[in-house]
Parts: C-alpha cells; structure tokens; sequence
C-alpha cells in the first residue's frame, strides 16, 4: 500500500507538473494565437494598401518617363539656344543695362550727326568732281534763270491781259 501511495504521490506530481506546463504551454499558444491574428489583420491591411500604393508607384513611374523626356527636351532647347547665342556673338558681359547705355550712347551720336547729315544729303546730287560739280551749279543757275524769267513773262502776260 505504501508502494501504491509513493507511486499515487509521484503521478500526482508529475500530473500538476504536466498540467502547470499545459497550462504555460496553453498560455503561449494563446498569446501566440493572439500574435498570429494581429499579424495576419496587420498583413491584410498592408495587402489592401498595397493596391493603391501601387497605382500610386505606376503614376510615379509615368510623371518620371514625362519628366525624363521634358528633360532631354530641355536640354536640346538649352543647347540650341546657345548655338544661336554663340552664333550671333552674345557674351555673359552683355546685360540689359550695357545695352540701355549703349542705346543711350546711340542716340547722342545720332543727335550730334543728324545736322552733318542733312548738310551732306544737300550735296549728294553733286557729281564727286569739281569741275563737274561746278558744271552742275552753273546748269542749275541757267534753270534758275530760266524759271525767273518765264515767271516774269507770265506776269508781263497777265498784266498786259487785265489792262
């Protein structure tokens, strides 16, 4: 009898031994369950973010395309522009306001040469040689004289006609 108490003893033990590790085991498979649901909400939550994050992404991709292109575009312009500056002859030294004064500058030479040339454009019917200049003056004397005299002739006329 004895023999079966210690052996009754020694299973009961083992038994609340067994059942306290059950029962932590039981434990953690619970809480290990519970992780697992909230991994997998967390997981299909993320899953139905995915969707628009990747419509989102594809957007991204086409603007980048877009704006790769508009770049090359860009830069071709750039570079044309520059061969035209280039072959026009701008410098970085040339600003706008250089060219006000350079404008400015103009048009205090154009006011000091305006009378110059007016006298010069008065002589530019004379021939370039004096002596065919001199002819020239003395052809346009004898057309003067010529227009004096048929002026007076046509006042005689229209005097002689009222009287």
């Amino acid at each position: 009898m004895g023999d079966i108490s210690l052996r009754k003893t020694g299973v009961d033990e083992k038994r609340a031994k067994v059942q306290k590790e059950s029962k932590i085991l039981l434990d953690y498979t619970r809480k290990a369950i519970a992780r697992l649901t909230y991994l997998k909400r967390t997981l299909a939550q993320l899953e139905d973010d995915v969707a628009p994050c990747e419509a989102q992404m594809e957007n991204w991709r086409t603007n980048l395309t877009i704006m790769v292109s508009k770049e090359r575009q860009y830069l071709q312009q750039y570079s044309n522009y520059k061969a035209i500056l280039n072959r026009v002859g701008y410098t970085p030294e040339i600003s706008h306001g250089v060219l006000v004064e350079m404008a400015e500058h103009r048009k205090e030479l154009e006011k000091k040469t305006k009378p110059i040339l007016d006298t010069l454009r008065s002589y530019q019917d004379l021939p370039p040689d004096k002596a065919l200049a001199a002819l020239a003056i003395e052809d346009k004397k004898r057309q003067y004289a010529a227009a004096e005299k048929y002026l007076e002739d046509v006042l005689q006329s229209a005097l002689a006609t009222t009287e």
